[in-house]
């Protein structure tokens, strides 16, 4: 079996997933946690890592392709010259062992040591105390033989 990717409808891609599953379908539908803040306050939100698209796991001679365009929630199959786009499983299989890998990382976690990488304090250590708005961290450098809060932007941190 192959994969390939199907384009679903705007915000439709939970729908057109379970549609597809209820045929049998062997889907992916691979979503990451993304940290948002909304109102000043800063959340947790489950994401589409693709956004518009899922993938399906088919024969090309299994009859569920006559079923695909009118299964709800999806818009189209990914084609190109008339044909489905064919996806290797080495492509999958590494969105689905990244995704693993990006799940269990996080984001950095109140006094977790990391070290500035640019910047006047760069090459410095320090500890991260908490998210500053989107693009901004606090952390917590020793500097004149005292403890000091900096602000910094959150890609200057080496963890």
């Amino acid at each position: 079996m192959t994969w390939y990717a199907l384009q679903h409808k705007p915000a439709q891609g939970d729908r057109a997933l379970a549609h597809l599953q209820n045929q049998d379908i062997a889907c992916f539908y691979p979503k990451i946690q993304v940290e948002k803040i909304k109102a000043g306050k800063r959340t947790q939100k489950l994401e589409p890592l693709f956004p518009g698209y899922l993938f399906i796991n088919l024969e090309q001679t299994d009859p569920a392709w006559a079923k695909l365009r009118s299964t709800r929630g999806v818009l189209r199959v990914v084609s190109f010259a008339n044909k489905p786009a064919a996806i290797s499983d080495e492509v999958v299989q590494h969105v689905k062992d990244s995704l693993d890998s990006v799940t269990q990382q996080g984001g950095l976690k109140a006094g977790e040591a990391v070290q500035l990488g640019e910047g006047p304090f760069e090459g410095i250590n320090a500890v991260f105390q908490a998210y500053d708005g989107e693009e901004r961290a606090i952390v917590l450098i020793d500097f004149m033989q005292k403890q000091q809060r900096v602000k910094v932007p959150v890609a200057t941190l080496r963890a």
